[in-house]
Parts: C-alpha cells; sequence; structure tokens
C-alpha cells in the first residue's frame, strides 16, 4: 500500500505540466519569463484551494536552484521563523539561495509579517506566500509592495478530468466514466480534492468504479464557500449585479449557490430589503414591502422551505423597473451634510419658541398650513443652488429582453 496520498504522487514537477493556468504559464507569460531569467522574484499566489499554489512554489525553487523552505502559518510561531531567518544566512554564506514558502499567509498577524520584511528587502529570502483570501487586505502593505500578487484561477472541469484521467492511467484505475465526470463536477475546481475523492473510491472498490460507489465516497459536498472569506463576499456581490442587470437565471443561480454552501437566508433577505430602495426606488415603490416581508417570512419559516419565498422575491425584485434616484440622492445628501455640518441653517427655517427670536427673524414668514412653501431657498446659503434629488425621467425598464 502506498502511504504516499495520490494528489502528492500527482503532482507536476515542470511549469510545462501544469494544467489550467495559461495566463500565467507559457511563453510570455509571467512565471515562465521568471523562470528564464534566473532571478527569484518575491510573489504572492492568490488562489482556492487546490490550484496549485505550493505545487508552483515547489517548481520556482527546483528552477532556481534554491533551498526550499515551507512552513504554514497556520502552525507556524515566531521561533520557526527564527530558525528559516538563521537557514537563510547560512545559506548566504555558501553562495545558496533561499526560498520561503509560505502557505496561508493571511492567518499571519502584521507582526508576524513585519518579521520577513528586512530579510525581503535584503534580499537573504525570496518569498512565496500563499493565500485564499484576498492580498490587499491580508497582506501587509510594505510586503505586497515588494511582492507580484499572481491570481491562480479554479481548475476548469476540462482540466480536472485531464487530472484524473492521467492518474487513472498511471495507477492503472478502473472507473467509468461517467463516476469520473461526477468527481470532476464535484471538484468546484479543486486538484487536490478530485484527487482524494478517486482514491477514496478506489479503496471502496479496487475492481472498478462506478458512479454509485463514487457517490458514497464523496458523500454530500458542499461548495467552497467560506461566510468570512472572498468567495462569500464574490458570491454576494454576483448575486446582487445579477439584480442590478435584471438577469434572473443568474440571480437565481446565485442564490442556489449560497443556500446550498447554507448561508443564512436572513442575510440574503437583508440584502434584498436593501437592494429594493437602493436599485428599485421609485420606481417600484412596492419592492421595499415586498423585500420587508420575505425577510420577516424567512424568519418564520425557517429552512428548507425559505428557498421558495427567497426565490420568488429574487424573481420580483430582478424583473421589477430600476431607479436609484432616490439612492444617489442620499449619497450626494450624505456627501453635502459632511463637508457643510457647520454651515447654519437659514433663520427664517429655524424655531422661534420666544419672542426675542421672532423679532430677530426666526421663523419668518411660516405657516402651519398644509403645502405651504415660501418662495425662498431652504439649503444652507452656501450650497443654495444644489441640486440634491434628481429624478429619472423614465426609470430602467428592469425586464429581461
Amino acid at each position: 500500500m502506498n502511504r504516499v496520498p495520490l494528489a502528492e504522487r500527482m503532482r507536476p514537477t515542470k511549469l510545462k505540466d501544469v494544467l489550467g493556468q495559461d495566463e500565467i504559464i507559457g511563453n510570455g507569460k509571467i512565471l515562465t519569463e521568471i523562470v528564464k531569467k534566473g532571478e527569484p522574484v518575491n510573489l504572492i499566489f492568490w488562489g482556492p484551494p487546490g490550484t496549485g499554489k505550493t505545487t508552483l512554489a515547489r517548481i520556482l525553487a527546483r528552477e532556481f536552484k534554491a533551498d526550499f523552505v515551507e512552513i504554514s502559518a497556520v502552525t507556524a510561531g515566531k521561533k520557526d521563523v527564527e530558525a528559516v531567518v538563521e537557514r537563510a544566512k547560512v545559506n548566504w554564506n555558501l553562495g545558496t539561495r533561499t526560498v520561503l514558502f509560505v502557505d496561508e499567509i493571511h492567518r499571519f498577524n502584521k507582526a508576524q509579517q513585519d518579521a520577513f520584511l528586512p530579510h525581503v528587502e535584503s534580499g537573504l529570502i525570496t518569498l512565496i506566500g500563499a493565500t485564499t483570501e484576498n492580498p490587499s487586505f491580508e497582506v501587509i502593505s510594505p510586503l505586497l509592495s515588494r511582492s507580484r500578487v499572481v491570481v491562480i484561477k479554479p481548475l476548469s472541469k476540462k482540466d480536472i478530468l485531464k487530472v484524473l484521467k492521467s492518474a487513472c492511467k498511471k495507477e492503472d484505475i478502473v472507473i467509468e466514466s461517467d463516476a469520473l465526470d461526477y468527481i470532476a463536477e464535484l471538484s468546484g475546481g479543486d486538484a487536490r480534492s478530485a484527487l482524494g475523492d478517486l482514491e477514496l473510491a478506489v479503496s471502496l472498490a479496487p475492481n472498478g468504479i462506478t458512479k454509485d460507489v463514487v457517490v458514497e465516497a464523496a458523500g454530500k459536498k458542499l461548495p467552497g464557500y467560506d461566510k468570512k472569506g472572498d468567495n462569500h463576499y464574490d458570491t454576494i456581490s454576483a448575486f446582487i449585479k445579477s439584480m442590478r442587470g435584471s438577469d434572473v437565471d443568474a440571480a437565481l443561480y446565485y442564490l442556489a449557490r449560497m443556500v446550498e454552501a447554507g448561508e443564512d437566508p436572513k442575510f440574503i433577505a437583508r440584502r434584498m430589503v436593501i437592494f429594493a430602495s437602493e436599485d428599485i426606488g421609485l420606481a417600484g415603490n412596492g419592492a421595499l414591502s415586498l423585500a420587508t416581508a420575505c425577510f420577516q417570512a424567512v424568519e418564520r419559516v425557517g429552512m428548507p422551505e425559505s428557498g421558495l419565498i427567497l426565490a420568488h422575491t429574487v424573481v420580483a425584485l430582478s424583473l421589477s423597473k430600476k431607479s436609484r434616484a432616490t439612492a444617489d440622492a442620499w449619497y450626494k445628501a450624505q456627501d453635502l451634510a459632511r463637508k457643510t455640518r457647520g454651515e447654519p441653517v437659514p433663520i427664517w427655517l429655524r424655531n422661534s419658541p420666544t419672542k426675542l427670536m421672532k423679532d430677530l427673524g426666526f421663523g419668518k414668514g411660516q405657516k402651519w398650513e398644509s403645502g405651504f412653501h415660501l418662495d425662498k431657498n431652504y439649503l444652507p446659503d452656501s450650497i443654495k443652488n444644489e441640486t440634491i434629488f434628481r429624478p429619472e425621467k423614465r426609470p430602467t425598464d428592469g425586464t429581461k429582453a
């Protein structure tokens, strides 16, 4: 029995063997050019799990003939960092480069990341960090400014199938085509996950794998979705923008992804309440009531039935006419208020509870009458010519062509 996991046995050792990263590997592409020049560059690999970040770091270190040191920010501490620095100093004296690979670098706090900075600046260490989170928020600016961020994309289903077929050929695995296709479908672009499922299926049925065996091996897998991670924010962003663009199909699809991943349905409903005012506004005054009713219904009904309530509301909001007149006016009003918060309210608009104040002109001309209006500027003098609310003559028709 081979104790080395299948995913590790199938790990590529050369750039040309890496699948699915055509935008960064190939003639004229960043990683290929770095290898050609032979000069290590500090890199931050940003991408989802199982897309080859560790593999690429190992290949680059091998190409540079460097000492490759790998640590995980989840388990490494200050002593580990100090040990790497001492090892790098020894390598420096021997004329050997040191490539430090930090997996999940976003897990290091600011102080820990600061510890690398002087050694990265001096060239003692070439840093390659890997993160599933947006490095703009998770990696300190000085370190980020000294590194190239390389986006690693999820593998396509086609690429995953290539990986699986290659593994089956190398390991003499007998598997039905629909079973192989199902593993690729479940992977979500994660080659490591796909190979793990394949390996487990082999252990259950060494003489031939069917789709039923894969279903048993994989179990019920939820999509990769961290409620505090980028995928969370990317998905809700796509959901909102799909409704804004009146694409019902896309809006329902992203709703389903969130629900399947276990997202809090109240979070989704809250976002739709905001959307009803921000993006539909005056074009459909019933939208806010519908979205609010949706939130209340979701609270009272619970899942899984609330999925239908959410879907109903998503379709209605997506198909509704859109108007941002109210939202734009509100944001402009806030901006003006911040800039002119010290401007005095016109005297004639002020309260006048005393005789002295009335004599000074406070509230002059005001009457308690329905629809009463004075032909004066109601805004402070410094912004009296500002127009905050601009009604749209023809709100955008939200129906899909």
